[in-house]
């Protein structure tokens, strides 16, 4: 069987208005299929954003839907063809999993991001050094020149902050991560130090979750939900765990997550009192190097 590409955001978005204005005309997926000359598992396929959609395609199917609105058109037609486009990471394909391309996919889409993190400092707002002992903790077997290129990948993800319209970013880090030595001290020196400058609310934002806090509703892990401007857009959320990252699109699963980060942002200091800590362990570090 011929293996299909994980779905992009795009394609994610495009198979799901595909498959609702199918189902508002009455449209069985064998009818659907007959008038592009596929079959109904490759309409599946579409719909659940794992094949592209060509333009001729994309004309047939509106058409066959009744589908008239010139706008509605256009933007689905555009869709398409951006879900062909490759993003900027194609250039590191040989040594990024699928699943983390994935995952670059989704996160270079969206316009919020949702972060809780008990463990690490998130690979947006790393500093190389910091970066460099994580990979190579993961990886123990990566090459010099494969850390680099990791190095380079969560660069440009970073570049996101400094584009004219950037995404929205709230971290929410247990308090954990700050204390979590990570490199040594000079290390963690200066990657507490780059969240003290970074941090500018409300569109890069960074709180703590306190010990004081005690069992909270982060304690299952690490956690991302990621939001997108069009009314087509799914909201997403990734899992990390051993064997790479689950990303969920289900409603009630994202509002089970939306609801914990929402109870994680609750908990933790303010963002004045998050600094005042982060800036009083990062003195610590600092006093050690």
């Amino acid at each position: 069987m011929p293996s299909h590409p994980r779905p992009t955001v795009r394609r994610r978005r495009l198979g799901a208005e595909l498959k609702r204005l199918r189902e508002k005309a009455g449209v069985k997926m064998e009818e659907a299929a007959e008038r592009i000359g596929g079959d109904k598992p490759k309409i599946s396929r579409q719909e659940n954003g794992r094949q592209g959609v060509s333009k001729l395609e994309i004309e047939a199917l509106l058409a066959l839907y009744g589908v008239s609105d010139e706008r509605l058109r256009t933007a689905l037609t555009t869709l398409a063809r951006e879900g062909r486009r490759k993003g900027w990471w194609a250039q590191y394909s040989d040594i990024l999993p699928g699943g983390f391309q994935e995952g670059l996919s989704i996160e270079s889409d969206a316009v919020r991001i949702l972060t809780f993190q008990p463990m690490l400092v998130p690979g947006l707002v790393q500093t190389a050094e910091y970066a460099t002992e994580v990979i190579q903790s993961a990886d123990k077997g990566s090459t010099e020149e494969q850390i680099a290129s990791y190095i380079k990948v969560r660069s440009s993800r970073q570049e996101a902050f400094g584009r004219d319209n950037p995404p929205q970013f709230l971290c929410l880090l247990d308090e954990a991560v700050l204390h979590r030595e990570v490199g040594g001290p000079a290390v963690m020196a200066a990657q507490l130090d780059k969240i003290l400058e970074i941090n500018n609310p409300p569109k890069l934002t960074i709180q703590v979750v306190p010990f004081a806090q005690g069992w909270h509703a982060g304690a299952d892990g690490a956690f991302n939900i990621y939001s997108y401007p069009d009314p087509m857009d799914l909201d997403v959320v990734s899992l990390e765990h051993l064997d790479g990252v689950l990303y969920l699109e289900e409603d009630e699963s994202v509002e089970r997550y939306q609801l914990a980060f929402d109870e994680l942002r609750a908990a933790a200091l303010t963002t004045k009192q998050s600094m005042g800590l982060v800036s009083s362990v990062q003195r610590k570090f600092a006093e050690r190097k």
